[in-house]
């Protein structure tokens, strides 16, 4: 995975053969290959398929990622709105722009060790996008610029002083525990019935799935995480 993103941010892209049933859907794959991804073919793909089904469906709200890296979801879910022809929606990208802040115990000695690795030795963290690469990123493909609202710093405080009062579609990537709690307790209930929910590191993440577990027992919430795959999860807000 370090590789890939150590690759992917000096312009290289890892080649590997698609599912025929992804690589038959010629829209998609037109889509996909305008961004250069640190995530699966097969999770980008359960992204294009929610965003087409909101937009289907008339699911009122905006968009909104935490934890956008270097912004390819985003990309994706602003070309595919763009090809539907639904650029009046606000995509919502919440990031640090300078690598995520320290894990806690909940998230595991692994994950805390690898955090602190990366900060004590100086290494070049291939996590960290800043937010004018970001910005460019996302400029370059001519969505309305006054519909993409970045949002600079820790969830943790820039949450929920800054947010859309309807969620059509929440994609959660902060990896850590404290943060995915947060954005849960915050977020989720913003997400309009018949809205998408992905968390992208529930399968690989100590803390994420924790996190989530926590909320969805304390809240009573009837969600089902449907495999995308070995980590993405994705759900429909009933």
């Amino acid at each position: 995975m370090y590789l890939q993103l150590w690759l992917n941010k000096r312009g290289y892209r890892v080649s590997r053969f698609f599912p025929k049933d992804l690589e038959s859907d010629k829209d998609f794959m037109k889509i996909y290959d305008n961004c250069v991804n640190t995530t699966t073919v097969e999770r980008m793909y359960s992204l294009y398929n929610s965003l087409k089904y909101i937009i289907k469906n008339k699911i009122k709200g905006d968009f909104v990622e935490c934890g956008v890296a270097g912004g390819e979801s985003c990309k994706l879910i602003a070309l595919t709105l763009i090809k539907l022809k639904e650029t009046n929606r606000k995509i919502y990208l919440y990031d640090t722009y300078e690598g995520q802040p320290k894990p806690c115990g909940e998230d595991g000695e692994k994950a805390v060790n690898v955090w602190e690795r990366y900060t004590k030795e100086e290494k070049e963290n291939p996590y960290v996008y800043n937010l004018e690469d970001v910005k460019r990123n996302m400029y370059s493909i001519k969505y309305p610029a006054e519909n993409l609202i970045f949002v600079k710093g820790n969830v943790i405080d820039t949450i929920p002083k800054t947010t859309p009062s309807k969620i059509a579609l929440l994609r959660l990537d902060t990896d850590f525990y404290e943060s995915t709690y947060h954005e849960l307790k915050h977020l989720y209930p913003l997400v309009m019935g018949g809205g998408v929910i992905l968390i992208d590191d529930y399968g690989c993440s100590v803390g994420a799935k924790k996190a989530v577990e926590r909320y969805i027992k304390e809240n009573n919430v009837r969600l089902l995480l449907n495999r995308i795959d070995g980590t993405g999860r994705v759900s429909i807000k009933l």
